[in-house]
């Protein structure tokens, strides 16, 4: 067994070694630009370091597309409504007319929220997301026909995203300069058992922070990340002219790669966003990636096919020494990855027969029976130096805690990478020979809970300033002399400086709940008896409506997670949540009870 497996150490030996210095020249040149202080110099160059918001804003639609999406839309849109420090947008989501529950989630988003509007693709789903896209995209030109307005840049977001409050006020400010605009992407934390999506933790900083940095700088295109992606007008209406108006082109897989390159090509200006300070302070669009292995193999089989194969198919290897050298980076991974595999399982192995030979006291034999010990031996140290730097850039999103876990997570990586290159290319090729077309592979989503939220949400005090209620020195006086264990609203209402229903009304801007008086005559007994009154009691909420697999909830509180949890296991239905002041609360559970 030694014999072949030292046999086996040589080619893949040396093949190992040509990709491990591929990315130790990466990792070398992104260094001596930071010594150098060229990431530095091109931020200055591209953008200030905050985002000017005196500067007009101009008109923002952002493009959500959906599929079988209406468990985390709902969440999407409420959350970003209130998180975001921008006026001047509008949301246009697309969804399929064969996906009725994402349907009816959308159209009552769009009762609640008048910025927000459905586009229906005109035939059933899924087809892929860029044909959402586009359909989108008309619903938006219908749009401005119908109200005499144009949109001035174009976002591009999932059902997933977290939209960081200052993100539309960086691309407006980058917009004056860039057809396009990316801002950086990050998973969110999650616990330290969820190690399929700290894998994700672990390559989108070390793409951000240093390969979409560095593409910049060498001159290549820079690739749409498919979320947090600002394009211009002029831009788009350029990809209109050039592919028979189609903006977003129908049979990608991976539209947001495709749409970078198409727009370097048209000699369109691009920008990645320099990250700036580090955790949840860093402007980025964050979210919930797969969380068990096979939804991650099913998003990078996608990716593959798209980027890989696709890609390669449509563009070949045309362009500059810079782009071609980035596409091969991209396409790589096709070999490298089922590589990497094998060397995992000849690293055991010779790990085990090490310490076989210890324990039986015999010499260890695989050494001597392999020809080239040093390319061995350049390649761990290779894999060390890279594993140091993914690392190092772990650490700077998430912390030293989090970064210790790199190295491991990374032998997890490569096995579902290597799963996902292999099915790509056995999907690809099936889908060639027998040309069938390449279908939308969705990765199912999640949606932060309300917790994960809340660093993001606008503080009430500013809320309350900036809305009239109350002027600011108010606010701050309040806010040095606030009681321990009183909130700040209410202590507001103490000193006679708001009134409860101004509260609420603020409340609800922060969270973007409905508030309103409900009337204890127009709920009917049954709805209200539809949780057990120690529930309504304890956890200060009331059911006062059942329609359409909703249960729509009244309460006083904001609701928290351990409150839905907890509600979830009286009921099935949707949880649709509305405030009511304490006092308005306290007649219906006397009248109703």
């Amino acid at each position: 067994m030694d014999a072949v497996v030292a046999a086996c150490l040589v080619p893949v030996g040396f093949l190992i070694l040509i990709s491990g210095l591929d990315d130790l020249a990466l990792d070398t040149v992104c260094l001596w630009a930071w010594i150098k202080g060229r990431f530095e110099k091109t931020a200055r160059r591209i953008a200030l370091d905050e985002p000017d918001t005196s500067q007009p804003e101009k008109q923002i639609a952002i493009f959500v597309p959906l599929w079988h999406e209406h468990a985390v839309i709902g969440g999407m849109v409420e959350h970003n409504v209130a998180a975001i420090h921008y006026d001047n947008y509008h949301f246009f989501i697309g969804a399929y007319p064969n996906d009725d529950l994402t349907l009816d989630a959308v159209r009552d988003l769009e009762t609640r929220f008048p910025h927000v509007h459905l586009a229906v693709c005109p035939h059933d789903g899924p087809t892929s997301k860029a044909d959402c896209l586009n359909w989108i995209y008309q619903r938006m030109l219908l749009f401005e026909e119908q109200h005499g307005q144009r949109f001035d840049v174009v976002v591009t977001h999932d059902a997933e995203d977290l939209i960081h409050p200052q993100a539309l006020s960086t691309i407006n400010t980058y917009s004056d300069r860039y057809d396009m605009v990316q801002i950086p992407v990050l998973p969110l934390p999650t616990p330290f058992p969820s190690v399929v999506h700290s894998i994700y933790c672990d390559e989108f900083s070390e793409w951000q922070i240093k390969d979409m940095p560095a593409r910049q700088l060498m001159g290549s295109f820079v690739p749409s990340n498919g979320v947090g992606t600002g394009i211009t007008r002029d831009a788009l209406e350029k990809l209109a002219n050039a592919e028979h108006n189609l903006i977003f082109e129908p049979a990608c897989l991976t539209e947001d790669y495709e749409i970078g390159l198409r727009l370097h090509e048209l000699g369109c200006a691009q920008v990645f966003v320099p990250l700036s300070g580090s955790g949840s302070a860093i402007v980025a669009t964050r979210e919930f990636f797969p969380q068990t292995v096979h939804s991650a193999i099913r998003q990078r089989t996608r990716w593959t096919m798209g980027i890989g194969l696709q890609c390669w198919e449509r563009h070949g290897w045309r362009g500059n020494f810079a782009q071609v050298y980035w596409f091969w980076r991209d396409r790589k991974g096709l070999f490298g990855n089922p590589l990497s595999l094998i060397t995992n399982f000849l690293f055991v192995y010779g790990l085990a027969s090490w310490f076989a030979a210890r324990v039986s006291g015999t010499a260890w034999s695989l050494p001597q029976r392999t020809l080239y010990p040093g390319v061995l031996l350049g390649t761990l140290l290779i894999w060390i130096l890279h594993t140091a730097v993914r690392a190092g850039c772990a650490l700077r999103v998430y912390g030293a805690f989090f970064a210790l876990g790199v190295p491991v997570r990374a032998l997890c990586g490569n096995w579902i990478n290597t799963v996902a290159a292999m099915k790509a290319v056995y999907l690809y090729a099936r889908a060639r020979i027998l040309h069938e077309p390449l279908v939308w592979l969705k990765t199912e989503h999640a949606y932060p809970s309300r917790s994960a939220l809340l660093e993001h949400k606008r503080k009430l005090g500013e809320i309350l300033a900036g809305s009239g209620y109350v002027p600011e020195c108010d606010v701050l006086h309040a806010l040095a002399t606030q009681p321990a264990g009183t909130r700040l609203g209410e202590y507001l209402i103490k000193l006679g400086k708001i009134t409860e229903d101004e509260l609420y009304e603020a409340l609800s801007l922060q969270h973007s709940l409905p508030v309103g008086r409900l009337e204890p005559w127009v709920i009917s007994r049954s709805a209200a008896r539809s949780l057990p009154r120690h529930v309504v009691h304890s956890w200060q909420v009331l059911p006062f409506r059942i329609e359409s697999g909703n249960l729509f909830v009244a309460s006083p509180e904001i609701p928290s997670d351990e409150l839905s949890r907890t509600l979830r296991g009286f009921t099935r239905l949707a949880l649709r949540f509305h405030l009511v002041t304490p006092q308005n609360f306290d007649e219906l559970t006397r009248q109703l009870l």
